[in-house]
């Protein structure tokens, strides 16, 4: 793996205070001849809710189809921290992460599920996906989108 890009691999963990996408790192992908699925499950993931700023826990999951740069997990994982004090919906976080991850990594195609806990009796699972214009991943965009749905055990 290159790392000569990567400020935070292996170095002291500096956790932002609030919304943080310039954390976001990138490396190339080593593997561009060959689709693939990368799948990361973040189950410690809290935002906050804009009306009564009570906090809100969910597991973030982002499955992608890299091109030529892969989000660094580290940077993620920071990046994922800096939604802790700030106000959003719980369909708002899906899709600023899913639009994110596009502008630093440009993958062939991307999908971000939010599986938040239960408030008020009431669990959401927004989900956003995205497949790159133009090409298959597009139609897979389509196709995952209008036959999703989440299933209660995972």
């Amino acid at each position: 793996m290159q790392t000569e890009n990567l400020s935070l691999l292996g170095k002291h963990t500096e956790y932002k205070q609030d919304y943080a996408p310039e954390i976001l790192e990138a490396f190339t992908n080593q593997n561009q001849d060959n689709d693939y699925w990368v799948t990361f499950d973040a189950p410690e993931f809290t935002s906050l809710c804009p009306i009564t700023n009570q906090p809100d826990f969910a597991t973030i999951r982002i499955d992608y189809i890299p091109d030529i740069r892969m989000v660094e997990s580290k940077s993620l994982k920071l990046y994922l921290f800096s939604f802790r004090n700030h106000g959003a919906f719980h369909e708002d976080c899906v899709n600023i992460i899913m639009r994110d991850l596009i502008k630093l990594m440009d993958p062939k195609y991307i999908e971000v599920t939010g599986i938040f806990t239960p408030r008020g009796g009431i669990s959401i699972y927004p989900y956003a996906n995205y497949g790159r214009p133009d090409t298959k991943f597009e139609k897979l965009a389509e196709d995952r989108l209008f036959q999703h749905s989440f299933p209660l055990s995972r």
